[in-house]
Order: structure tokens, then C-alpha cells, then sequence
């Protein structure tokens, strides 16, 4: 449905005086694609690249260099109106926090109707119908279309963003960590909606989040993220049950699961600049496991079983477990 192939982008920014300007690589040679009804999840810390992604996906951020692929389509070679038309009601997005993501002047009947009326989806009566339809979808009484955001809980506000994502019926919903603002009671809510929301309309996802945890048990499949650089993607129950690469591993030891005991991994050394990022794999200053090779040059490309792949000079060994599946191999030693 939509495919990145060797994406960058690069921001300038001002930095060591005036005229001086350095590059900021906020994504280099992304590639990854999303199928109709698949759930993808981006996982990495705080910088490491996911909402840069979430904006070239969207078509809010043109790409450096690379192509964004909708339908085999380059999406910056269609014309304006084409992207607005084709592509902008193909693709909705729930943004992180509801409570700054909608107007709070306006009723919920007039956020619904709002991308129908842009867009000018049929009749007002049928746009009417299609907001009370909206609103059904994602659990809400009837009296909530009069209320403002204001008067709404955070599960509320965020069942309104999903229903106005999903108002011209896309095909791709990008969902940017869309329960971090939320109390935990009412996360499992929102994520079961999404869910539901999939299987019942056969929507794409691509589901942006720091805790990998909870991403292993929503996707169906997994892209880690570390400055920039995509250092591992698979299948969630492979990525998450098998990790290749040690910053992955870092990330399921830094959330614990109540159904299985992990090694605390803990990371030091510093985090390179995106302004100056190395030579060779990113997290070579911050691994246990970096020797020389690992700083000479970016690991090419290694790959396993159901498109697993990952870029690792020294990856984490797997052994088969009793079911025959890859099973995780603890750590030689954590750093601390």
C-alpha cells in the first residue's frame, strides 16, 4: 500500500555562529512498506527518528533523497491536487495528545465534519449521517456531538481524534504514540479500539511508540529504530521473542513483562549526534558487544526466517525452543 525505499531526511540547523549550518539526519536509508490490514509498529527512544517518519508517511515531510511509493505511485511526483485528493483522504493520523490535536471551540459534530467538508464528501445529510456513523464506530453516546473537547475525559477526546481519522474512510491510519497521554485504565481501551477498528475495516497501521512492550502484542510487525537508521524489523513475535540486535534488546529489558524475566540491560557511554553521526553502526558508542568493525562502517544487511532482518556485526545468537520457534539467548554481560 505504501512503501518507503531508502528514505533521508536531513533538516538544516544553525549551530557554531551565525552562517554556520549543519545538517541534522533525522532519517538515513529508511526502507520499509505497509500492507492493507497489517499493523506496523515503530519502536525507538525519544529522537531516534519515529515522528520524522510518521511525517514522511503521511506526506507531511518531503524526503531528502528516497521515494515514498502510494500504490507504486512516487508521491512527489503526483501533482498537488493529486496528493490532496488520492492520497490525503487515503491516509488519516491520531495524534498524541487530544487535548491540543482538537479545537477546542468546536463541538465534536464540527470536528467530524470538518475533513468531510474540506473534502466535500456528499450531500449534508449524508455528511450529518456519517458523523453520527462516526461517532458509533468508536463507542461514543450521541450526546457527546454537542460537547466540546473541554468536556470530555482523554479516552473521550481520543475516541473523537481515531473517529476523525477516520472520516474519509483511509486506507493507512498513523497512529503517533496515541496513549502516552493517557491514564493507564484507558490506554488498553484505546488500543483494543484500534484493533477492533482494523479488523473491521482492513485498515494499515503504522503504530509509533516508545515501549515496546505493548507494541509486541499489537503488531503484526516490528521496525526498531536507533538515530535515524532502522537497525531491526521482522515479525513482532520474532523481533520481540528473538532479538538480533543489542539496542533491541536494550529496549525489552528497559520495559519488563509480566509473563516473562529479562535481564536489565542497562546502557552507558554517550548518544552520537545527529549533526555528526558516526561512520559506522550508531549505537557502537553505547553497545556492549562494539569492537573495531562495528565503528568502520554501517553493518550491511543480514537477514532470517519470515523477512527478519537486521544490521548487526555481532548479533545476539538464537537457539530453537521446544515449539521450534527462535527463542532469546540472555546477554553475555550487561553494562553498568
Amino acid at each position: 500500500m505504501i512503501r518507503l525505499d531508502g528514505v533521508h531526511v536531513r533538516h538544516k540547523a544553525r549551530s557554531g555562529g551565525l552562517f554556520s549550518r549543519d545538517a541534522v539526519h533525522a532519517l538515513t536509508d529508511a526502507t520499509m512498506e505497509v500492507k492493507r490490514g497489517e499493523i506496523v509498529g515503530l519502536v525507538g527512544e525519544s529522537g531516534c527518528g519515529k515522528s520524522t517518519m510518521a511525517r514522511v508517511l503521511t506526506g507531511l515531510q518531503r524526503p531528502t533523497d528516497g521515494k515514498v511509493l502510494f500504490h507504486g505511485r512516487d508521491l512527489w511526483e503526483m501533482t498537488g491536487a493529486e496528493r490532496r485528493g488520492d492520497f490525503g483522504s487515503a491516509v488519516g493520523v491520531v495524534f498524541q495528545d487530544p487535548s491540543t490535536a482538537l479545537n477546542p471551540r468546536l463541538t465534536v459534530r464540527q470536528i467530524l465534519r470538518d475533513p468531510l467538508d474540506v473534502h466535500r464528501r456528499g450531500t449534508r445529510e449524508a455528511r450529518e449521517a456519517r458523523v453520527e456513523e462516526l461517532l458509533d464506530l468508536v463507542g461514543l453516546p450521541g450526546h457527546t456531538l454537542e460537547a466540546l473537547p473541554g468536556q470530555l475525559s482523554g479516552g473521550q477526546r481520543q475516541r473523537v481524534a481515531i473517529a476523525r481519522a477516520l472520516a474519509l474512510e483511509p486506507e493507512l491510519i498513523v497512529a503517533d504514540e496515541p496513549t502516552s497521554a493517557l491514564d493507564v485504565s484507558v490506554r488498553a481501551q484505546v488500543l483494543n479500539l484500534l484493533v477492533d477498528l482494523r479488523d473491521r475495516l482492513g485498515l494499515g497501521m503504522v503504530f509509533i511508540s516508545h515501549d515496546i512492550q505493548t507494541v509486541r502484542y499489537l503488531a503484526d510487525r516490528i521496525a526498531v529504530l536507533y538515530l535515524g537508521r532502522i537497525v531491526e524489523e521482522g515479525r513482532a513475535a520474532e523481533v520481540a521473542g528473538a532479538p538480533r540486535h543489542p539496542y533491541t534488546e536494550a529496549l525489552l529489558s528497559a520495559t519488563p513483562s509480566l509473563l516473562e524475566t529479562t535481564e536489565r540491560i542497562v546502557l552507558t557511554g554517550p548518544v552520537p549526534s545527529a549533526t555528526n553521526p558516526p561512520p559506522g553502526c550508531p549505537f557502537t558508542t553505547r553497545c556492549w558487544k562494539a569492537d573495531d568493525a562495528c565503528a568502520t562502517a554501517f553493518p550491511t544487511e543480514s537477514s532470517g526466517p519470515g523477512g527478519h532482518r537486521w544490521h548487526c556485526v555481532h548479533p545476539q545468537p538464537t537457539t530453537s525452543s521446544p515449539s521450534g520457534d527462535p527463542a532469546p539467548v540472555p546477554p553475555a554481560r550487561s553494562t553498568a
